[in-house]
C-alpha cells in the first residue's frame, strides 16, 4: 500500500478521493505515488480521519496541505537547480567522494595546455622580480646596518638557494602535471592535506592584500603626479584605523582595477608576464639612474660603508639571507602550480634555476643602490622605494610628475603581476582544493582577493622591522611543509607517484593513510614548527627565552625543513608506508589525458593490482603505460 491512497479500491471508485488526497493537484498521476512516497515523512497521521462510508480510516493513513507539499517541492527544485548552477567543471561520472577531490583545475594538465617553454618561466620570473617587495627586502638590509655590496652579496646567496628549493619542488608538477594540493595529499594523506593546503592558501591572501596595498601607493603617486591636491585628502578615517582616506581610496583603487585580470586562466595569463618583463625593467633603470644623478653620482654611494659591527654585523648578514629566502617561502610550496604546465620537466628546471637568482639580484640590486642614495640625497636611508618617489615629487616640477608617474605604472604594473602569480592563482588553486565541487581557480582568486581586501596590510609595512619579522614567521610553517614533500617524494617515493590514487577516497589506496589522514607528515610538520616556537616568542618579546633559541629562530627556514624532512624519512623508514620503489621510478611524463571517474569494481585501482599488492606487503609499483594512467 502506498501512503495516500484510498483504504480500499471499492472506495476509491465511488469516491475518487478520499479527504487529504488533494496534496497532489497539480502532479500528473503517474507522478502521484512517487510524489507520496518521497515525502512520506511530511506527512501527519489523522486518527479521526473517516472514509466516505463514515468507517475510521486505517491508523497509518497520513495527509499534508497541498500548498506545504508544493512549497517543499519547488524549494528543493530551486536549490538543486542553483547548486547545479554553481558547480565547477568536471568529468561525467565521478561518485559524491571524488567531487570532493577532483574538478578540471585540479586535474592533471592535459596536453594542450601544456604550453609553458623555458623562455616562459624566465619572463615569469623576470616579471616576478621587478616588485616593490623584492626592493624593500633588499633595501631593509642597508637600514640594518649592511653596506651595498654585502647586501647585494645576501641575495645571491639567498635567491640561489630559493631557487634550489623552487627546481626541487617545481619538478614534481613538471613530471606529473598536478599542482600543489594534489602534489600534498601523496604525503598528507587524501584529506590531511587540507590543513597545508589551508595554511597556504591564508598566507597568499595575507600576501595578496600586503601587495596590493603597496600597489596603492603607486595608484596614490600616479594620481598626486596629475593633481598634486590629491595629497592633502581631507582624512575622514578614525586614527585607530591605522591608515587615511586618501592611503585607502588609492588601495581600493589598485585592488578594484586588480579584478578583471584574476579572470584569465593560468594557461593564458603568461602573456601578462611577458609585457611586465619588458616594461617594468626600463622603469626601474630609470628610476635606478635618476637616484643616482640626484646623490651627485655612484662613488658617493659605493663609499658608504657598513654601520653595524661585530656580531651585529653577522646577524644581520645572516637575516639579510634569510629575508630573500623567506620571500620565496610560499612560492617553494607552490610552484608545482606553475611547473605542471611546462612542456617538458626540463623546460622548468635550467630557466628556473639560472633566472630566480639573476633575475632578482638585478632588481635588487637596482633597491640597495636606490636606498643608499636616499643616505645621501635625505641624510637617512629609506627602505621603501615608493616613499623616496614620492619625496621626489616634493617641490617638483611637472618634468618630475611626468617622471613619478609612468615609473609608478610600471611599478603598478609590476605589482598587478606578482599578485596575480603569486598569490591570487595559488590562493585559488589552493581553494579549490577545499571545495572543488564549487570552487574552480578563477573564484578562489576573487575570494582572496576579497580577504585581501578585508584586512589591515598597512600594519605590516610600517616598519621594516615588522616587514621582516612577519617573513620569517610566516615562513616557519611554510618550510616544514616543504620539508615533508620533498622528503616524500625525493627519499622515501624515489620519484613514484600513482596519479588516479590521488583522486579516490577507498580505503585501499596508498595515499588514503589513517581514515585519509597521514601521521608521519603531521609529525614532522609538527616537529619542524616546534624548533622554532621558542625562538620565535623571544624575537617578538613576549618573553624571555635562551639567546641559542633566538639564534635557532633567526634561521628558522633551514630549521624548519631539516627537522621536518628527517622526521619525516625516519618515520617511513620505522612504519613504512605503501607504493614505494626500491629504485628512482618517475612515470608522470607517459600522463596524456586521463579518466579519473572510479570504476563499478571496487577492487581495481589505478594502475592494476600493483597499489594493491603493495599495501599488503607484496610486490613493487611497476612502470606504468600511458593506457594505464
Amino acid at each position: 500500500m502506498i501512503y495516500g491512497s484510498s483504504y480500499s479500491s471499492s472506495s476509491s471508485s465511488r469516491a475518487g478521493q478520499r479527504p487529504g488526497s488533494s496534496i497532489a493537484e497539480g502532479i500528473d498521476d503517474d507522478r502521484r505515488p512517487l510524489l507520496q512516497h518521497e515525502n512520506q515523512n511530511l506527512w501527519t497521521p489523522r486518527e479521526t480521519e473517516r472514509t466516505e462510508f463514515g468507517a475510521p480510516g486505517p491508523p497509518d493513513s497520513y495527509s499534508l496541505p497541498a500548498t506545504d507539499i508544493n512549497r517543499e517541492l519547488e524549494g528543493k527544485m530551486t536549490v538543486g537547480k542553483f547548486l547545479k548552477k554553481l558547480e565547477t567543471d568536471h568529468e561525467p561520472g565521478l561518485s559524491n567522494a571524488q567531487l570532493m577531490l577532483i574538478n578540471h583545475d585540479l586535474k592533471p594538465v592535459e596536453p594542450a595546455r601544456r604550453t609553458w617553454g623555458p623562455w616562459n618561466f624566465v619572463g615569469f620570473w623576470i616579471a616576478d622580480s621587478f616588485n616593490i617587495n623584492t626592493w624593500m627586502i633588499s633595501s631593509s638590509m642597508i637600514v640594518s646596518g649592511l653596506s651595498w655590496w654585502q647586501s647585494w652579496l645576501c641575495v645571491w646567496i639567498g635567491y640561489f638557494v630559493a631557487g634550489c628549493f623552487i627546481c626541487l619542488t617545481g619538478r614534481i608538477g613538471a613530471v606529473y602535471h598536478i599542482g600543489f594540493p594534489v602534489v600534498a595529499r601523496s604525503s598528507f594523506g587524501i584529506w590531511g592535506n587540507l590543513w597545508p593546503v589551508f595554511n597556504r592558501a591564508g598566507m597568499a591572501c595575507i600576501w595578496y592584500g600586503v601587495q596590493t596595498w603597496i600597489g596603492g601607493s603607486c595608484i596614490y603617486l600616479m594620481i598626486r603626479s596629475i593633481w598634486p591636491s590629491y595629497n592633502t585628502l581631507p582624512n575622514t578615517m578614525s586614527k585607530t584605523s591605522g591608515t587615511n582616506t586618501r592611503d585607502y581610496v588609492s588601495f581600493f583603487l589598485f585592488w578594484f582595477l586588480s579584478l578583471p585580470a584574476i579572470w584569465f586562466p593560468v594557461h593564458q595569463i603568461r602573456h601578462l608576464f611577458t609585457v611586465k618583463a619588458y616594461v617594468v625593467p626600463i622603469a626601474g633603470i630609470a628610476f635606478f639612474g635618476w637616484s643616482i644623478h640626484r646623490a651627485g653620482g655612484l662613488g658617493p654611494i659605493v663609499k658608504q660603508k657598513h654601520t653595524a659591527e661585530g656580531s651585529d654585523l653577522a646577524w644581520a648578514f645572516i637575516n639579510g639571507v634569510m629575508s630573500s629566502i623567506a620571500n620565496f617561502a610560499t612560492l617553494i610550496v607552490n610552484d608545482p602550480d606553475f611547473s605542471r604546465f611546462a612542456v617538458k620537466p626540463s623546460d622548468a628546471l635550467w630557466s628556473q634555476l639560472i633566472a630566480i637568482p639573476t633575475g632578482f639580484a638585478f632588481t635588487s640590486f637596482i633597491g640597495i643602490i636606490v636606498s643608499s642614495s636616499s643616505s645621501i640625497i635625505y641624510d637617512q636611508p629609506i627602505w621603501n622605494p615608493l616613499e623616496l618617489l614620492g619625496r621626489f615629487l616634493d617641490n617638483g616640477n611637472s618634468g618630475d610628475r611626468t617622471g613619478v608617474f609612468f615609473i609608478a605604472l610600471a611599478f603598478a604594473l609590476a605589482q598587478l603581476g606578482t599578485n596575480i602569480a603569486a598569490n591570487s592563482i595559488s590562493a585559488g588553486t589552493d581553494m579549490t582544493a577545499l571545495l572543488p565541487r564549487f570552487i574552480n581557480i578563477r573564484r578562489g582568486g576573487y575570494i582572496c582577493a576579497g580577504v585581501g581586501l578585508a584586512l589591515c596590510p598597512w600594519n605590516l609595512l610600517s616598519s621594516s622591522n615588522k616587514f621582516t619579522l612577519y617573513l620569517s614567521s610566516y615562513s616557519v610553517f611554510l618550510s616544514s611543509i616543504a620539508g615533508v614533500l620533498i622528503s616524500d617524494y625525493y627519499f622515501v617515493r624515489k620519484g613514484y607517484l600513482d596519479i588516479r590514487a590521488l583522486y579516490t577516497t577507498r580505503k585501499t589506496g596508498p595515499y588514503f593513510y589513517t581514515y585519509g589522514v597521514h601521521w608521519r607528515a603531521y609529525a614532522a610538520y609538527i616537529a619542524g614548527i616546534l624548533i622554532n616556537v621558542v625562538g620565535f616568542v623571544g624575537e617578538i618579546g613576549a618573553a624571555k627565552v635562551p639567546i641559542c633559541a633566538i639564534y635557532l629562530y633567526r634561521v628558522n627556514f633551514f630549521g624548519g625543513f631539516i627537522v621536518s624532512s628527517g622526521v619525516y624519512w625516519t618515520l617511513c623508514k620505522l612504519f613504512p608506508i605503501p607504493a614505494v620503489p626500491d629504485e628512482w621510478m618517475e612515470v608522470g611524463e607517459e600522463i596524456t589525458d586521463i579518466t579519473l571517474a572510479e570504476s563499478e569494481d571496487v577492487g581495481s585501482t589505478s594502475t592494476g593490482n600493483d597499489v594493491a599488492d603493495m599495501e599488503r606487503g607484496e610486490g613493487k609499483p611497476e612502470k606504468a603505460r600511458a593506457g594505464q594512467l
